[in-house]
């Protein structure tokens, strides 16, 4: 990519000719010198790094158990910052320090001051050493990250400078990552010296962060057009300050990766050293130099993937040495917010404010921040006037302890709704699909982009849209007012543009690494709808997973299972190629635990399973006849069927369910001759699960629907065949609880002859030898035991997901397992990833309809539109499906009949400033604005006393004055 470009919103007043210069890779260092490279570049891997994990966040490493390192010891007490703290062994300042560095080399350090340069005729004199073996320890301290260097001085002169922990040594000793190998406790001490010193100060700094740590720097083109915006507040500003970058390892995903509580994302090359710690990190193995272009490239896909833009701010405001790129996730500077909700910590000097009339809570900004600021509400106003949101307290206004903290941020931080609610639509959809979002595209004709925000959620829209039981329109709050919005038959006209391999979506991944696609392979087993959306999210992320399929054609239940007059196998396939389109391999005729076992897979180097087999088996009734020629399940009848259009049925069929399988069971029969089509199902007419609309269809296919009958008996004939079936009148299905249990009036009986039956209550889970020599155990129905959150089994590498894991539902539902299935594969794919830290928590309210005022001059009045359908006078062997797809004319009628429930709330309290969700709107819907000019007010940690004092005074006389004014 090209940062030449005029939608480069970061080049600020750069011209080209500094811009070709700055895309030269230096040859020599700032003093004109070649470089002096004194370590080679390591990066440790997936399958190279080691790990050290605490049992406790307090619990020495084992320098604390070996042999006393006196100076390092006083080295230590010299260079930690933490107030009224006497170092001891069994503290990290000193365990962490004695790891990598050497008592000689403590003894160098000594004569050195923190932060204060010397040349090495300074250190040599000091020291009272040989200049060669001056030479050789300040080397080796460079090399291990404990010192630092530059050649800031009018003379550029090199000077050796001892940094404090953080930001500082306890970084670059995880940056050596040879030494973090032989090392891993170091994870935790870096860990430990970014939380620590701050437990007493942090309710104290004022706004700007008072010299200490990182400081958030918004996305550029956020506020490139903010005219009250100061240079430091610029990412343009520091890439014209300084024309020298090189790419480093992230210490805060290589430390907590140590930890087993890491993120999935690839650490290295994230940090963007600049200046003259550009060639320190070049020289001393930590990373290698990048143009300018890499460095605009590192930063845009930074932000595509959620990362915050962060600067050093310990040197004041003219001078950084890095813009890291940081995940909340395993963020030690974004940790000093967050946890202590304290963000005068890093918040930049920005707001994100978001405008009512054009938010469509379509979640994109709520998904991306990483401080938990926007949470989906309501548009709508209560009967008593607008809804009021609760505000994070802030320490500046309260006194502030440890039960002030929270602990559980990354996760609380991913709670995305408010409890008073939201649209109900995206709530009740299984995936929560941003509905709202793609209607109010779809009315400005942005139909193409209305595809991507709804294959966010939902990679199969064009399936979704035939054959979708519509949670969504159910809990439509038009609905309450005259008929939901036609929700899935917009989706579906959108989705047309999937079918045409000229128009389809295929969405660029979103890869969480500077070095290309994903290296681990993954298996899935079953191309449904669950097997082929995890595979989808997958590549999304940068992977090629490989799906097995032991059938001939993809698409599970989607191909085999659902008539081609609701849903062709064309649409199925043109949504199955998007995937190939992504690097998605399917292998089909391939069954795994026949063909090939797990165990053999993973001798082919795959490293993770996703078991997404659906139920494919059928259901017994448990009467007698079950077993005789002429009665079938309905999942084997309809594959039997459905793969030869010119299937016959001959004579009377009788199809025992009420759902929407046995409906199609049903009108399948009519079209392949069966004489007469009569279902028979427990429930009532309005108890039945198959959707209403179904049920008529099959009636205006001549199929008899008879509700309140169960089975009793099936007959057969002489020859062992089927000759029909006695019904008893079912009183009720559940009981007071709602559970299934019916009960029947068994004096009250019908006979039905009959030719055929199919039985279609329920579906059965048929493992085969798929699990054998596994530890995956089996629960309730056959179904894999897993945990309801990542869907891990008790195999490590096998997770389960879609009807194999929670029984037969529909498509919608095993498409958002999985999209979590995914989440789950792709952390476990990344050793040292947690599985749960930091996920979506979807925890989605529906407002309170039945407390919204609703304008009736504030929508449109027209009614919901159908769809044209063809008139057909014979069912016989015709497949072809009757329904039309909305006009565009229809579309822009039902698309105004919106009511535009949900919007983002913004806590201004919450927001840190980093404008990533400015990034996410499509529909300019949230800005920043310059509401905290201070927070840009950048000091000298030296001086960061003088910050926090008069700060901290205030503060306290502002308390003692609300407690007055309180007891008053």
């Amino acid at each position: 990519m090209s940062a030449n470009m005029e939608e480069n919103s970061m080049r600020g007043t750069l011209t080209d000719e500094e811009i070709a210069a700055r895309n030269v890779i230096p040859t020599t260092n700032p003093a004109g010198e070649p470089h002096r490279i004194i370590a080679d570049e390591y990066f440790s891997e997936n399958d190279t790094f080691t790990q050290w994990v605490p049992t406790d966040p307090d619990q020495p490493g084992p320098a604390a158990s070996e042999p006393l390192k006196p100076t390092v010891l006083s080295e230590a007490q010299k260079i930690s910052d933490r107030i009224g703290n006497k170092t001891k062994v069994t503290d990290p300042d000193y365990w962490g320090l004695a790891s990598v560095m050497t008592e000689e080399e403590a003894q160098l350090t000594s004569c050195m001051k923190v932060r204060v340069p010397m040349t090495l005729a300074q250190v040599v004199s000091a020291s009272g050493k040989s200049a060669e073996h001056v030479q050789e320890l300040l080397d080796a301290l460079s090399v291990k990250g404990i010192i630092e260097y530059n050649w800031e001085n009018p003379q550029h002169d090199k000077q050796y400078v001892l940094p404090m922990f953080v930001p500082g040594s306890a970084e670059f000793t995880l940056m050596n990552q040879k030494q973090l190998e032989e090392h891993p406790e170091i994870g935790t001490f870096f860990e430990r010296m970014a939380y620590l010193p701050l437990t007493k100060v942090t309710k104290m700094v004022p706004p700007g962060g008072a010299g200490i740590g990182m400081h958030v720097i918004p996305v550029e083109k956020a506020i490139e057009h903010e005219n009250q915006s100061v240079d430091i507040e610029h990412i343009s500003h520091w890439l014209k300050k300084y024309d020298r970058y090189a790419a480093g390892s992230c210490s805060c995903r290589l430390g907590e990766r140590t930890r087993n509580v890491g993120s999935p994302d690839d650490p290295q090359d994230w940090c963007i050293g600049i200046g003259d710690m550009a060639d320190y990190l070049v020289e001393t193995g930590k990373g290698h130099f990048i143009t300018y272009d890499q460095v605009i490239e590192t930063l845009l896909r930074a932000e595509k993937n959620g990362f915050v833009h962060q600067i050093t701010n310990i040197d004041g405001e003219d001078k950084i040495f890095a813009i890291c790129n940081c995940q909340v996730n395993v963020c030690h500077a974004l940790r000093t917010s967050q946890l202590f909700n304290t963000p005068n910590m890093s918040r930049s000097a920005y707001v994100a404010h978001v405008d009512e009339v054009k938010c469509v809570a379509c979640g994109a900004c709520v998904e991306v921040c990483p401080a938990g600021a926007p949470k989906l509400g309501q548009k709508l106003c209560k009967k008593d006037g607008k809804v009021s949101y609760p505000v994070q307290p802030l320490p500046d206004d309260n006194h502030w302890g440890e039960d002030d903290w929270n602990w559980n941020y990354k996760n609380d931080n991913r709670i995305e709704c408010h409890e008073a609610g939201t649209a109900p639509c995206k709530v009740a959809c299984p995936a929560h699909v941003p509905v709202q979002g793609y209607l109010c595209m779809a009315a400005q004709g942005r139909y193409k982009e209305a595809l991507g925000i709804i294959k966010r959620k939902n990679p199969f829209p064009a399936v979704c849209g035939r054959v979708c039981n519509r949670r969504c329109e159910a809990a439509c709050t038009r609905g309450t007012i005259d008929e939901a919005v036609a929700i899935d038959e917009v989706k579906k006209f959108i989705a047309e543009k999937d079918l045409d391999a000229e128009t389809r979506y295929v969405p660029e991944p979103t890869i969480a690494s500077m070095r290309g696609r994903r290296k681990e392979k993954i298996a899935i087993v079953g191309a449904g709808p669950a097997g082929l959306s995890c595979a989808y999210y997958l590549a999304d992320k940068g992977y090629d997973p490989v799906v097995f399929e032991k059938n001939p054609l993809p698409g599970g239940m989607m191909t085999y299972g659902i008539p081609s007059y609701k849903l062709s196998k064309q649409v199925v396939a043109a949504e199955i190629d998007v995937l190939r389109e992504m690097g998605v391999e399917i292998r089909c005729g391939v069954e795994v635990g026949k063909d090939v076992t797990l165990d053999e897979l993973r001798k082919q180097g795959f490293c993770a399973f996703y078991l997404a087999i659906g139920a494919q088996g059928g259901r017994r009734a448990g009467v007698g006849g079950e077993d005789a020629e002429g009665v079938s399940a309905a999942v084997d009848f309809l594959r039997c069927a459905l793969d030869d259009p010119n299937h016959e049925v001959k004579g009377a069929t009788v199809v025992i369910g009420g759902g929407n399988v046995a409906i199609d069971a049903a009108r399948v029969s009519v079209r392949c001759g069966s004489d007469d089509v009569s279902m028979f199902c427990l429930e009532a007419r309005d108890e039945m699960p198959a959707l209403p609309e179904e049920v008529a269809e099959a009636e205006e296919d001549g199929v008899h629907v008879n509700c309140g009958w169960g089975p009793a008996s099936i007959q057969v004939d002489e020859s062992g065949h089927v000759s029909g079936v006695t019904f008893k009148r079912c009183t009720s299905v559940f009981d007071y609880d709602h559970r299934f249990a019916p009960t029947y009036d068994e004096s009250d009986t019908v006979f039905v002859p009959c030719t055929n039956v199919v039985l279609s209550i329920g579906q059965s889970i048929e493992w085969g030898d798929l699990l054998a020599g596994s530890a995956v155990e089996l629960g309730r129905g056959n179904a894999a035991v897993a945990d309801a959150k990542t869907y891990q089994t008790a195999q490590p590498d096998v997770f389960v997901g879609g009807d194999a894991y929670t029984g037969p539902r529909f498509v919608i539902d095993a498409i958002a397992a999985g999209h979590e299935a995914a989440e789950s594969l792709h952390r476990y794919a990344q050793k040292g990833s947690s599985l749960t830290i930091g996920r979506n928590q979807l925890h989605y309210v529906e407002l309170d309809k039945s407390d919204i005022l609703v304008d009736p001059n504030g929508y449109d009045h027209c009614g919901r539109q159908v769809p044209a359908c063809d008139h057909v006078t014979s069912v016989l062997h015709d497949w072809t499906d009757v329904r039309h797809t909305f006009t565009e004319e229809q579309v822009k009628k039902e698309t105004a009949r919106c009511l535009g429930c949900g919007a983002s709330i913004v806590d201004a309290n919450r927001c840190i400033g980093c404008g990533l969700c400015t990034t996410r709107c499509e529909f300019d819907a949230i800005h920043l604005r310059r509401d905290n000019p201070a927070c840009s007010t950048m000091v000298r940690s030296e001086d960061k006393m003088k910050a926090i004092l008069p700060h901290a005074a205030k503060r306290g006389i502002k308390l003692l004055l609300k407690g007055k004014k309180k007891a008053q």
